[in-house]
């Protein structure tokens, strides 16, 4: 017993720093990826183009920040060096275009109500628009009023994160395995409400019940196709990591072959702002996505801690020798949590592709530092660790955007986590004796 605790303590320790060099990797990749700048955004896509320029007193304004939005479709832009944009869309529509004023150069402002245009097409497929620009001063919203809105915007990607996080750790909990391809279970949700709201034109109500429920059948067929044998064979758990590592590669250029390098978009489900209170103005989305989330993961932690099931699961991950020897079906119930993880995943990929908003081939893995960094901050193994690293991952990447740029959101977090862990190696709710 001793030896067989060593070595599971030495697997858990080895977790731990693979996890932490991938934590620094993807971290400095972040750091050192050129902050995107470009002046053009689906033209060689799309073969209808909005365009324009943005000039001061006959000087072009470089870096300004441009959004196109409508009819399910969005895009930002910033302006080049000749103060030139533009931007490719889908469908010969209306769409809203909008100059982000904070962007532009000190005491330059745009005319009152004119940063915000309603603009269509005419006979032609492409459609000049451009901002009056004047001097004066910009009304600006106070810091305590960004700090709410930013704080708000943190908890509803905090909850999506949870999502994820939660079926990860639960994972990893009950098998000892940092699922990888955990990432792809995220693009798959929202790749499946994609084919089914979009190609196949189901309502929304059904299209994302059915990318759930395809995303639980999935986890499903991986375990019983692939982890139960490994762990039958009795593969280690860095070879376990390994073959993650490999499917989840694999998973990610299967969904590259079939939508694309571009950005895809779901239905829009109400993008109108409502004022709640004071400075919190949130979309219908927003809402129902914060609405959902909360009332899955309350169902998830009434399962953990009230159900035979959720008992079970706290056993194995404790002892699962001993969980065993007490009659419990471990691989059953081990199934059970890929199913449950996978579909978690799913949903919060489908959630994240509004946030986002748009869904990419790889856009799981994008997420997926996030998500190991919610769940080693929370504490290995632990769902309501997990949930509780999700909030504060989510609340940092928002709200240090006050400070820092966009393209330096993540390092927030990160840095939090290394704080953390050097005064609590287990992490905030995992426990001394063992990691998670």
């Amino acid at each position: 017993m001793v030896a067989a605790g060593q070595v599971r303590s030495r697997s858990r320790r080895f977790v731990v720093l693979l996890l932490g060099v991938l934590l620094a990797v993807l971290t400095l990749s972040t750091l050192m990826a050129p902050p995107a700048h470009a002046d053009d955004v689906n033209t060689t896509k799309y073969s209808y183009i909005f365009s324009g320029n943005v000039k001061y007193n006959n000087k072009p304004l470089a870096g300004v920040d441009i959004t196109v939005s409508g009819n399910g479709y969005k895009a930002k832009v910033k302006t080049d060096e000749k103060g030139q944009w533009s931007v490719g869309v889908p469908k010969k529509k209306t769409y809203t275009i909008t100059l982000d004023e904070s962007t532009l150069p000190k005491g330059v402002i745009v005319t009152k109500g004119a940063n915000e245009i309603q603009a269509k097409f005419g006979f032609t497929d492409e459609k000049s628009v451009n901002f009056f620009l004047g001097k004066g001063e910009r009304q600006v919203v106070s810091f305590t009023d960004q700090l709410i809105g930013r704080a708000i915007s943190g908890l509803n990607f905090g909850l999506m994160l949870a999502l994820a996080s939660i079926g990860l750790s639960l994972i990893y909990g009950t098998t000892g395995l940092a699922n990888f391809a955990h990432a792809e279970f995220v693009t798959f949700g929202a790749v499946m409400t994609f084919a089914f709201s979009v190609l196949l034109s189901f309502p929304l109500w059904l299209a994302v019940p059915l990318a759930i429920v395809l995303s639980g059948a999935l986890g499903w067929i991986l375990d019983i196709g692939l982890w139960k044998p490994l762990r039958k064979r009795g593969l280690s758990i860095v070879q376990l990591m390994i073959v993650s590592i490999g499917l989840s590669l694999g998973l990610r250029y299967v969904f590259q072959y079939f939508i694309g390098g571009g950005t895809l978009q779901l239905p829009d489900t109400g993008s109108t702002k409502i004022t709640l209170f004071g400075p919190v103005v949130l979309s219908r989305t927003d809402i129902i996505s914060m609405s959902i989330s909360i009332v899955v993961l309350v169902a998830v932690a009434y399962w953990i801690l009230r159900t035979r099931t959720g008992k079970a699961t706290r056993a194995i991950s404790d002892n699962p020798a001993l969980a065993a020897a007490s009659g419990i079906d471990v691989d059953r119930v081990i199934c059970l949590l890929w199913i449950l993880g996978a579909a978690l995943a799913g949903l919060s990929g489908i959630l994240w592709a509004y946030f986002r908003p748009g869904i990419k081939w790889d856009m799981g893995w994008q997420l997926l530092l996030l998500i190991f960094a919610a769940v080693v901050l929370g504490g290995l193994g632990t769902a309501f660790g997990a949930l509780v690293g999700s909030l504060v991952v989510g609340l940092l990447v928002e709200i240090s955007t006050l400070w820092l740029p966009s393209d330096l959101k993540y390092v927030a977090p990160l840095t939090i986590l290394i704080v953390v862990l050097l005064f609590r190696p287990q992490g905030i709710l995992g426990r001394k004796e063992r990691i998670g």
